[in-house]
């Protein structure tokens, strides 16, 4: 499926077609004259480039030329915008550069709309007119302006898609909730619920009778899936298709549901594993930020991907595969799809690679000749398109190191006509990327030439992405290459996941005159006769740097240098059933990693702490031979299966207790621990495992100064998996001890298993909440949420006189409730509540997410209460509840930011994450309640509403 940004990839390739004219006479493999001319024109262009302009991608620079009537568009007929201006005059691009809170200032002041930033990887997404662009590159902390990197995720469509149909943002919002409704409703009503859909590849793989033999269901391991987004995450939840409690970076939610067929996948194979999500498709820096994310602060294991970059080098570990080098050094497993972009044994492919020849073929009166693609076999500059290679990227990369190109090569595409159809030629002089890519369209008859401009020969690498390199009608041979597995998924430590039909075959020839697809052995599983997807992408993948542009061979960067990777590592299951719309029945390797992933989930759940070598070692040896005898460059080392692997490793069924919360019940008969008291602590300890805890026991201290724990420790026996066991401690707060400041117990739980010992931190408040709430509200002005940017918009709240808070909650106020998008009397007004995360930040800087792209379509926010002891959680509303109003769960417990000190200035922040629609914050405030002092008289709170521009109070 192509999608990349904020637009399907089918729209942002949409070129103009080619005029009708006949080929000239002559050689089909020769530069006509017409072709020289055009070439020539653009050529121009590259050769009088200013320093600034030097540093525009070549399509965007030309496109303003022509804009400005700077170049005749009769030089170049046939030449369509690859820079797909918007309406509006805007375009969208990635800065590289210095990232600074200057650089984002100055991209605002020139109208630009800030999309995804990393400061890590130097890189801003922003959509910024064209004509500020050249301002933008002039810049001395911007090294590039380029047309925005896309992706697309490794689905494959049983239809191709229909250019231009596209579902809105409104229309997809309505068909979530109807679902959500429907799914709602169904619960618990016989003959209503449609029952667990199951993926096939849980049979194939044997991971059904596998997980009944061996005992193991993936608990304990954490399996996080990056892809294109989660819409249907709270319908899949509702189903019973997924867990609560799935751990969604906040703001990552992404814009699909490609992310929630995947973790539904991983969910059968393995269902007590904790789950996560974070969206790929925000940026490429954004998605190599997000993989570190998922490993360094939500936790993960196991991390799986379905996303390609176009930019992606084949020769060095680019930005993505530098985030998956830092995971699987830090212990992470990484799977990763290894792409639909076919292969030479099934003649599928549209991929080469080889050393630049010289053909002797030069442009014209600028510098520069043409690759012979035929090599010792002739003399053919040009590579011939299938005729369905239509709306396709098509990458070139050489072998110099990323941001240090000084051998400058050009690509064109021409039509049988010899007219320029599209062409990249950006300019390499020693720190640029040795990238250029073209976009096909869809006639017949196109093929592609690649220019020496400048500099020595390198080995190439040349991908129609999704396309084909096929013999031309009028005599051109095609030349393919195995290898079109690039990127991300051919890094070192990732297992890069090939395609097999698990069931149906796919029900599509891919392109015409195909023979049929394979299909799988559902009910049955996977054996020696299994067969790849026909489109499943090919290895090995020759690298020519190590990531940080250390040559791997230094003074050979040709076909005999560089380091040979052997991918895909392994196969896996495709053509799989989830209950996600538009994914009834999954293809791709999209489908293929996270049944590897959840497979390798099982066996650390049998196996905790087995090192990533050995779960390497486990999955290539026992995973069954497939095509030629051997590893080969479709299926890797072959499918796996997980009664295999768990054999392999010795998985067995694991306890895992943890303490729960205690419950506190003071000597003297008081409802609040104070200090001086003496009171029982009742500890509960789950085992949450497979298998039986025995010698279960816990160690309870205390690190805060003054507090006895006794006795320290206690045994609780044998614990049964799914059971609790309960003892009594006794603890003695200190009289010194200040009101307000919890003590802080340290419960660490040891039993007979791998998973031991667990550790749990509980905070016990110290005093008696103050019955009175107190009110801080925001004073300001009313502020614009900024539309589809990533840092949002930040409001105050300054707290006094409140001391450290016993309990607290959030509202979003407002005079008059109405679902007028304009309107001035809400608390925050918005055309869209489900492009919204809210963030609430206390002075300490401890953060809760308060509401999370909740509210699809739904316009206002208005007298909400975000409390903690709600009912409702927010997260359950709908479109047709706006505007928004009532008491509500939020997103993350707010009573992890009580107990601190309260006074400071707390700030909210709200971040709108889809494009389209616009809003601000107008009325919000915080309620606080304290603690009693010794002698004080406090009166409780009642109940108010709002007034004016004044907080909502809670009950």
């Amino acid at each position: 499926m192509l999608t990349a940004g904020t637009a399907a990839l089918v729209t942002a390739l949409g070129l103009v077609s080619p005029p009708g004219a006949a080929a000239e006479s002559g050689s089909p493999d020769a530069f006509s004259a017409n072709t020289v001319r055009q070439i020539e024109a653009l050529q121009s262009i590259k050769k009088s480039q200013n320093a600034g302009e030097s540093k525009v991608d070549s399509r965007l620079l030309v496109e303003q030329k022509l804009r400005a009537q700077r170049m005749s568009a009769s030089a170049v007929p046939a030449l369509g915008s690859g820079a797909n201006v918007s309406a509006a005059g805007t375009v969208l691009v990635d800065i590289r550069g210095q990232v600074s809170e200057e650089l984002l200032k100055g991209l605002r002041e020139s109208g630009a709309g800030i999309r995804a930033v990393s400061e890590r990887y130097g890189s801003v997404r922003a959509e910024v007119p064209l004509n500020a662009v050249p301002a933008i590159a002039a810049r001395a902390d911007v090294k590039k302006v380029e047309t925005a990197n896309e992706a697309f995720t490794a689905r494959q469509l049983a239809e191709p898609a229909v250019a231009g149909k596209r579902e809105s943002k409104e229309e997809k919002a309505a068909r979530i909730a109807d679902e959500l409704k429907k799914a709602v409703d169904a619960k618990g009503q016989p003959g209503i619920a449609a029952g667990p859909v199951n993926s096939e590849g849980d049979r194939a793989h044997n991971a059904d009778t596998a997980r009944q033999q061996f005992g193991v269901t993936g608990v304990g391991t954490k399996i996080c899936a990056l892809s294109d987004g989660i819409d249907s995450l709270a319908t899949s939840q509702a189903r019973g298709e997924l867990p609560a409690g799935v751990d969604v970076i906040p703001g990552q939610e992404g814009d699909g549901d490609e992310g929630t067929a995947m973790l539904e996948i991983i969910h059968d194979l393995a269902p007590n594993a904790s789950l996560g999500f974070a969206s790929a498709f925000n940026s490429d820096a954004s998605f190599a930020d997000n993989i570190r994310k998922l490993r360094f602060d939500a936790g993960c294991d196991v991390i799986v991907d379905d996303v390609l970059y176009f930019k992606e080098s084949p020769f060095q570990d680019w930005i993505i595969a530098q985030a998956v080098n830092d995971v699987t050094a830090d212990g992470a497993l990484y799977f990763s799809s290894a792409g639909n972009e076919g292969n030479v044994t099934d003649g599928t492919s549209g991929h080469w690679e080889g050393d630049f020849v010289d053909s002797g073929k030069s442009v014209g009166k600028y510098a520069g000749t043409a690759h012979n693609f035929a090599g010792a076999d002739g003399n053919q500059i040009f590579q011939p398109l299938s005729n369905a290679s239509g709306r396709v990227p098509v990458t070139l990369f050489w072998s110099d190191p990323l941001g240090a190109s000084n051998n400058d090569y050009d690509l064109y595409l021409l039509n049988a006509a010899g007219n320029v159809v599209d062409f990249s030629q950006d300019v390499q002089s020693g720190t640029q990327d040795a990238y250029e890519r073209v976009d096909t369209t869809g006639v017949a008859g196109l093929r592609l030439a690649i220019v020496k401009f400048s500099g020595e020969g390198r080995y190439l690498s040349l991908s129609a992405l999704r396309g084909r390199f096929s013999d031309s009608a009028d005599g051109l041979k095609a030349y393919t290459s195995p290898g079109v597995t690039v990127g991300h998924s051919a890094a070192r430590d990732a297992f890069s996941v090939a395609a097999a039909p698990a069931a149906k075959a796919f029900p599509r020839a891919l392109e015409p005159g195909d023979p049929a697809n394979p299909a799988g052995p559902f009910p049955g599983a996977f054996g020696a006769a299994t067969k790849v997807e026909r489109f499943t992408s090919d290895g090995p993948r020759r690298m020519f740097y190590q990531a940080d542009g250390t040559p791997i061979t230094p003074g050979n960067v040709s076909s005999t240098g560089g380091e040979v990777r052997a991918k895909p590592d392994i196969t896996a299951a495709d053509g799989v059933s989830t209950s996600v719309t538009g994914f009834t029945t999954f293809y791709g390797t999209s489908a293929a990693a996270p049944h590897a992933a959840a497979i390798a989930g099982l066996v650390l759940s049998g196996n905790p702490g087995l090192p990533p070598a050995d779960v390497r070692e486990a999955l290539i040896n026992t995973a069954v031979d497939i095509l030629a005898p051997g590893r080969d460059n479709s299926s890797g080392a072959g499918v796996i299966l997980a009664d295999k692997v768990l054999a392999y490793t010795g998985a067995s069924p694991q306890p895992l207790a943890s303490a729960g919360q205690p419950t506190v019940t003071p000597a003297d008969g008081g409802s609040a621990l104070d200090p001086g008291d003496t009171a029982k602590v009742t500890l509960p300890v789950t085992n949450r495992g497979d298998g039986t805890a025995t010698s279960t026991s816990v160690v309870l201290s205390s690190p805060t100064p003054g507090v006895t724990v006794a006795p320290r420790s206690k045994s609780y026996g044998t614990i049964s998996p799914g059971q609790t066991g309960v003892n009594d401690f006794t603890i003695t707060v200190p009289a010194t001890q200040e009101l307000g400041v919890p003590v802080v117990l340290n419960a660490r739980v040891t039993f007979a298993g791998s998973y031991s010992p667990t550790t749990s931190t509980f905070s016990l408040p110290v005093g008696t909440p103050s019955p009175v709430s107190r009110d801080f509200a925001y004073t300001g002005d009313a502020v614009a949420i900024p539309d589809s940017d990533p840092t949002g918009v930040t409001v105050p709240i300054t707290v006094s006189g409140v001391g450290r808070a016993s309990k607290l909650t959030f509202s979003v106020d407002g005079a008059t409730c109405n679902a007028d998008q304009t309107s001035t009397t809400v608390g925050i007004n918005h055309s869209y509540v489900g492009d919204l995360v809210g963030t609430l930040t206390s002075p300490s800087g401890a953060k809760a997410t308060v509401f999370q792209r909740s509210g699809g379509s739904g316009n206002n926010l208005c007298q909400v209460v975000f409390a903690d002891s709600a009912a409702a959680a927010f997260s359950s509303v709908s479109a047709a509840n706006a505007p928004f109003t009532g008491t509500y769960k939020p997103a993350q417990a707010l009573g992890g930011l009580a107990g601190a000190a309260a006074d400071g200035t707390w700030k909210f922040t709200a971040v709108d994450v889809a494009g389209g629609d616009t809003g601000s914050i107008r009325a919000i405030s915080l309620h606080i309640n304290g603690f009693v002092q010794p002698g004080v008289a406090e009166r409780p709170a009642g109940v108010g509403k709002s007034v004016g521009r004044g907080p909502v109070k809670p009950v």
